[in-house]
């Protein structure tokens, strides 16, 4: 048996995905996502190649940690200067910013290499239940 490789023309097949954050659980949403901007839930898939869809999350602001996660859980950022490091953790970080709790899961996700900043391109968040991808017919997705 021949293996394929995929090729432009089948990776030129792009879909829009909007999956609803409220009520699951950070982590088993990032793979979900992640797979989904890999392109691993499709037949073609091949790890050199951008084979996924576009992904629109919408309610990020309430998605869901298990256990203590809220209150104990801290991300660590460096401005490069001595004494220029801070920690915030998710509750203050979902007061600010709460695209970044799913944008930083999806990236540990991702490959570390140039795929992954195009794929990464193609994840979209949104705290609120609107999005102004409406015109590019996305599909829902179930839990």
């Amino acid at each position: 048996m021949k293996t394929t490789l995929a090729t432009v023309e089948k990776a030129s097949d792009k879909r829009w995905c909007v999956i609803d954050a409220s009520g699951q659980i950070l982590g088993r949403l990032a793979v979900k996502i992640a797979n989904i901007l890999r392109g691993r839930n499709k037949p073609v898939y091949s790890p050199h190649m951008d084979m996924g869809d576009f992904v629109v999350v919408i309610n990020a602001n309430k998605v869901v940690l298990s256990g203590k996660k809220e209150q104990d859980k801290k991300y660590m950022f460096f401005s490069g200067y001595q004494g220029g490091e801070r920690y915030e953790n998710v509750a203050t970080m979902r007061a600010k910013k709460p695209e970044f709790l799913i944008r930083h899961a999806v990236s540990g996700m991702l490959p570390k290499n140039k795929l992954a900043n195009e794929l990464i391109r193609k994840l979209k968040i949104y705290a609120g239940s609107e999005h102004p991808h409406v015109a590019q017919n996305p599909v829902m997705l179930t839990k």
